[in-house]
């Protein structure tokens, strides 16, 4: 039986060429007739010669240098939410969006499927691809579209207790009683004011951004032409997906098959024969559509619980409608352009030539069309996070110690909403903001 002894390198005293370091060292004992002399052999073992006839060696026995791991401090991470985490980036009007999914990986994945498929019989197209609704997401659908008239609903509601300050100059809002003092303006004229803001009142508008896309008809049909871009009404990008997802709004009709298409090429279909099917039954909604309230119907909360209340609804109506928006975007495709905001709910991006991005006369005003994220259909308008609204105002030096969130969530936060748990790393809520900039200057 082998014995493991520890030798540090500070008690050979005949080593004075060796960093004064301590190094640890085992070194094991082998039975006696493995014992071997260390006078004749100690280069086969790749020893210097410095190391011979040192106390070391006098054991006589045979050396394994393997360096002792030191133990490492317990840290528990995760990596889901972290502690702190920054916002996502904004892209300047210079750039392009990334692909969702790098374009190498997409043709490594499209070659794979071409090599699976091969020799093997063409299956039927699945819904939405062959013109049918997919049935178990039409509730869903249904709820989104409700979710986001409750979330406008109570936004009008909140924001009369809560005050937003836009700039008159460019995008940026701020939640709060007055704005934030960070020079960050680009709008004209910056230079003048060297970046500040000129806050003023907000609206509606500038806390959930008005997307909209084109009221497709047929989903399946053909691409909308530039010479058609006044012809076809645009309502709200959400709308449109929710549409698209079984929701029935007389204002905006839309075509539904009952039997799904019959492809004759790569690109060209046809309507099978629905004369033999009975007459279809009246649609009878899941749970009926809310309405927005008019401007006269409008109050504020009446009480601090009642505000605290609406804030969790308007945080649950937020959550929910961000959450099945991206269940549907996973069966009906929606589509984005990589220079603007222009997004088109539908399989293929339309032909409409209206992007005004950077060196858009170069590709003659058309988008450059890919497959869009959440955030591109709702953008969520990060805002900085006041630590305490009764308490000092927000310092210019102390920028690093803020963190930041969607819109709607601060305006909730600070009418009384528990934060998710998704939201508290970029908010830094877990970090300690120092009282001054001499404090600010001792954290390391």
């Amino acid at each position: 039986m082998s014995i493991t002894y520890a030798v540090s390198w500070a008690d050979a005293g005949t080593l004075s060429a060796i960093s004064p370091k301590s190094v640890h060292f085992a070194i094991q004992c082998s039975p006696r007739n493995q014992f071997i002399n260390p006078n004749s052999s100690s280069s086969s073992f790749g020893f210097s010669a410095c190391l011979q006839g040192s106390s070391i060696l006098q054991l006589d026995s045979r050396l394994v240098l393997c360096k002792r791991r030191q133990p490492l401090p317990f840290v528990v991470r995760s990596s889901d939410h972290p502690q702190n985490a920054d916002p996502p980036k904004q892209y300047s009007k210079r750039e392009k969006k990334p692909f969702p999914v790098p374009i190498v990986d997409l043709r490594r994945a499209a070659r794979e499927r071409v090599k699976n498929n091969k020799d093997k019989p063409k299956r039927p197209l699945p819904p939405p691809k062959n013109g049918m609704l997919v049935k178990s997401l039409v509730p869903l659908a249904y709820k989104v579209y409700n979710a986001r008239i409750r979330l406008i609903n109570n936004l009008h509601r909140l924001m009369k207790v809560v005050r937003v300050n836009a700039c008159g100059w460019c995008n940026e809002i701020h939640v709060g009683p007055y704005g934030h003092p960070f020079k960050s303006c680009k709008g004209p004229s910056a230079s003048q004011r060297k970046g500040h803001h000129e806050w003023t009142n907000s609206v509606l508008e500038d806390v959930i951004v008005p997307l909209e896309a084109y009221h497709l008809y047929d989903r399946l049909g053909n691409r909308i032409r530039h010479d058609e871009r006044f012809t076809i009404p645009r309502v709200p990008a959400l709308v449109e997906l929710c549409i698209q997802g079984g929701v029935e709004i007389p204002e905006f009709p839309t075509k539904r098959r009952r039997k799904p298409i019959i492809r004759i090429g790569k690109s060209e279909f046809v309507d099978a024969d629905e004369t033999e099917l009975p007459d279809p039954e009246p649609h009878i909604p899941p749970e009926p559509l809310l309405t927005e309230s008019p401007p006269s119907e409008i109050a504020p909360p009446s009480s601090g619980e009642e505000t605290v209340s609406l804030a969790e609804e308007t945080l649950q109506a937020w959550e929910e409608m961000r959450g099945g928006a991206k269940k549907l975007m996973r069966a009906y495709r929606v589509r984005v352009c990589g220079y603007c905001p222009e997004v088109h709910v539908g399989p293929t991006g339309h032909k409409a030539q209206n992007c005004g991005a950077f060196k858009h006369q170069q590709r003659n005003g058309q988008h450059g069309w890919q497959s869009a994220v959440l955030d591109d259909l709702i953008p969520p308008r990060y805002v900085w996070h006041v630590p305490d609204v009764n308490g000092p105002p927000m310092q210019r030096e102390l920028r690093s110690f803020y963190g930041q969130a969607p819109a709607v969530v601060e305006i909730c936060a600070q009418a009384g909403a528990e934060v998710p748990e998704q939201y508290r790393a970029t908010m830094r809520l877990e970090v300690g903001i120092p009282s001054s900039v001499k404090e600010a200057e001792m954290v390391v």
